[in-house]
């Protein structure tokens, strides 16, 4: 009894006690946060083990991501606003934007006269433009292409299906834009609305990879 008083009433001991406790806790905790860093840093680094594209995060604007670390863009199917079916294999060859709009998006009413004014200037280049309709109707987003005059492609995709098939993309950052080079892989995703000039830089340079020897 005397004993067990003499360490409730020790104030140094006790004090000693709680610092090494404390001092494990923040250990452990610091261990925790590294595991968790170098985890979502390997996953970041490297495509999926078939080798598709995983969304990790949005590219800077007017930049791509460097040939060795594109990963290849998934396959997608649906049909366009006038109806007609429409295959990602049809991309095959060229760089390709694929642009997510609606309707309904403020954005997308700046952006899409925009977008239009370079497919316009590249599509003789090897360049081709695809819009994505998301969360919409088939007679407002006509009526929205035709009143931005906007010749380039849409697939009417409502349920967001096309987004769904990058894998991580964010399917409700809309406007958002993906670019692939002529290998089929991507090598840009730019979340929000992305501005001419920096759309355009993105695609010269892609062709201008073209004009070194391709892609590696």
């Amino acid at each position: 009894m005397v004993v067990g008083r003499g360490h409730e009433s020790d104030p140094a001991t006790l004090g000693a006690g709680r610092g090494l406790r404390a001092g494990r806790t923040r250990l452990l905790a610091v261990g925790l946060a590294v595991a968790v860093l170098l985890t979502a840093a390997g996953c970041g680094g490297s495509a999926p083990a078939d080798g598709g594209f995983q969304f990790t995060g949005a590219t800077p604007a007017g930049e791509v991501v460097p040939a060795s670390q594109r990963a290849a863009a998934p396959a997608f199917a649906g049909e366009l606003l006038d109806g007609t079916a429409f295959d990602s294999t049809e991309l095959a060859g060229d760089v390709a934007v694929i642009n997510f709009w609606g309707s309904w998006c403020p954005p997308c009413r700046v952006e899409s006269p925009e977008f239009q004014q370079v497919y316009s200037q590249l599509q003789d280049q090897g360049v081709q433009f695809l819009g994505v309709d998301v969360k919409d109707q088939r007679q407002l987003a006509q009526a929205f292409t035709d009143s931005s005059g906007v010749q380039y492609p849409s697939l009417f995709d409502p349920a967001g299906e096309v987004a769904v098939a990058f894998r991580g993309f964010p399917a409700n950052a809309v406007p958002s834009t993906i670019v692939l080079d002529a290998g089929g892989r991507v090598a840009a995703v730019y979340t929000g609305a992305v501005a001419q000039q920096d759309l355009t830089s993105a695609l010269t340079a892609l062709l201008g990879e073209q004009a070194d020897g391709g892609t590696s």
